[in-house]
């Protein structure tokens, strides 16, 4: 939300998150194969939300009514912002204050919410997963976060975050980014989509209107593709003479027009340039083991909670954190 309106939220008990998250869990029991009988019989679309046993209706427009509450808390917010003049840098209030100087068309403010409001929503769920992942890679295999680490070093020299301008002096970060989504994508199938005709595939007949789930986690761990495809190893991504490969495709975030609009904000996550990250110790100094666990919510995959280290890396870091924290 800070970068779409400009709006921070101050704990998981803010409004705009308690929506978001209650808007989620209706959709992936929606989303869902078997979640709802209008995915298998389409005519019941028709029935409306007041007539008795129409549950997936009223779920739908419970959802529709939480979405427009996750819209207009932080536009309000921003609206605001704007107009005292103090708005922090974001999609919306960019916008707002074009459109108060140069003016705008409706068509490009309702196409501004719309993305602003969609990559939130989708931004949120993958970038928890993929960041949980990668917290929980980066504990159990601290050599390929030293290493990680050194690269940012050598590139930033200590002195500064990366930016994604960065990004092409980094492979060996970029190919953890790959593996973290290989390894576990925050969907092991994506979102359904619907064929726009009959089709065969594999011998099998698929007719127009079937509903299709891409199986991502058969596609992530193809061992004929990748070699001992349960282990984590970010130098599958690299040719024999260091260059990284030409395998830039993340199945994770879906495929044709319903890819993951949140995928650039995931990407921008695992990156372990602000903290080192380790496993916790307990009173006595013994380690505690982090627990490998899962589990799945609708469509979406996420790691069970975990204890571990986590402590800025340098003087940045503790200036990052301590700016967080106010």
């Amino acid at each position: 939300m800070s970068s779409m309106y400009g709006y921070d939220a101050k704990s998981t008990d803010d409004p705009c998150i308690l929506a978001a998250d209650k808007t989620f869990t209706l959709g992936m029991e929606l989303l869902s194969p078997g979640g709802s009988l209008i995915n298998l019989i389409p005519l019941l679309r028709f029935v409306p939300p007041w007539f008795p046993g129409a549950i997936s209706q009223q779920k739908a427009q419970e959802a529709r009514m939480l979405t427009k509450k996750v819209v207009s808390i932080p536009l309000e917010f921003t609206k605001a912002q704007v107009a005292e003049g103090n708005a922090r840098p974001s999609v919306v209030g960019d916008f707002l204050k074009k459109k108060n100087t140069v003016g705008a068309s409706k068509e490009e403010e309702e196409a501004t919410l719309i993305v602003a409001s969609t990559a939130y929503a989708a931004a949120s769920d993958t970038t928890q997963s993929a960041t949980g992942t990668f917290i929980y890679l980066m504990v159990c295999n601290p050599d390929i976060q030293r290493k990680a680490q050194a690269e940012i070093d050598s590139v930033l020299g200590g002195k500064r975050l990366p930016t994604y301008e960065d990004r092409p002096c980094m492979p060996y970060n970029e190919a953890i980014y790959r593996e973290v989504l290989r390894w576990r994508p925050p969907g092991s199938v994506g979102v359904p989509h619907c064929s726009i005709e009959d089709d065969f595939y594999d011998g099998y007949f698929i007719p127009k209107g079937s509903t299709l789930l891409g199986n991502i986690w058969a596609m992530t761990h193809d061992e004929t593709r990748y070699e001992n495809p349960m282990s984590f190893n970010p130098e599958r991504f690299f040719n024999p003479d260091g260059t990284l490969n030409d395998d830039d495709r993340i199945m994770a975030f879906g495929f044709g027009r319903r890819v993951c609009i949140g995928k650039h904000v995931a990407s921008a996550t695992v990156i372990p340039a602000v903290f080192n990250l380790e496993k916790a110790r307990d009173k006595s100094g013994n380690t505690i083991e982090v627990n490998d666990e899962y589990c799945e919510f609708g469509l979406i995959s996420r790691k069970k909670p975990f204890v571990c280290s986590i402590v800025p890396r340098s003087d940045i870091s503790r200036e990052l954190v301590e700016k967080l924290d106010t």
